[in-house]
């Protein structure tokens, strides 16, 4: 297995400074990793880094919270798209969840993709908040969107990922969507774990500790 090439190095500390994302990228450009994910303010100095590597950079949209207005979120997607963002990991509208909005939810997805202009999507649906019902209309939701991955959590919710979140996730999407496994994931098994449980990307701001034999 190529781990690295699951992986998403992840930096999204509020005090990274901009040395922080230089050695991230560099760590990722000597690691292979799929991609780096990162804030919006540092989308333009992490795809610069990056032109021509092969790794992409992701940004994320309304993190951590999801709370922002849709409209913020798409015009946040499209800002990060002109910088050359090449991926987005939005986070949905938890309380809209919670509250059985689904139709909100699905809106609030649809225009971050619209904005998105066809570059790919993962959908953050934080599992920690959500029962295993919410967790299957949240997917359903992203379906609908037309976004690309559901993703489990954004490391600053209740709990990260777990192997029976990823089995459930899998269990209920098939390969119709890609499915990123974060949230306290920090040493290789977690992350071998994670991928045999159904996972196709890894976020981790452990990268380097979890490639390194």
């Amino acid at each position: 297995m190529n781990l690295a090439s699951y992986i998403d190095h992840t930096l999204l500390r509020p005090d990274a400074v901009v040395a922080d994302i230089t050695r991230l990228c560099q760590e990722a450009l000597e690691q292979k990793f799929a991609a780096v994910c990162v804030n919006p303010c540092y989308v333009d100095q992490a795809a610069h880094f990056l032109a021509g590597t092969g790794v992409k950079t992701a940004a994320v949209i309304g993190f951590p919270l999801g709370a922002n207005l849709t409209a913020v979120k798409a015009f946040e997607a499209a800002e990060a798209i002109k910088y050359k963002a090449d991926e987005l990991d939005m986070v949905i509208n938890i309380a809209a969840a919670k509250s059985g909005q689904w139709q909100a939810v699905e809106e609030d997805i649809r225009q971050v993709v619209a904005a998105a202009g066809g570059n790919l999507v993962k959908v953050i649906i934080e599992t920690g908040f959500l029962t295993d019902e919410e967790k299957r209309h949240a997917c359903d939701a992203i379906l609908k969107a037309g976004a690309h991955f559901v993703k489990t959590s954004t490391g600053f919710g209740p709990g990260g990922a777990t192997i029976e979140d990823i089995r459930l996730l899998k269990e209920i999407v098939g390969d119709s969507l890609g499915i990123k496994a974060a949230g306290g994931i920090r040493n290789r098994q977690q992350a071998e774990e994670m991928i045999a449980a159904g996972a196709t990307r890894i976020g981790t701001s452990s990268g380097v500790e979890i490639v390194r034999p």
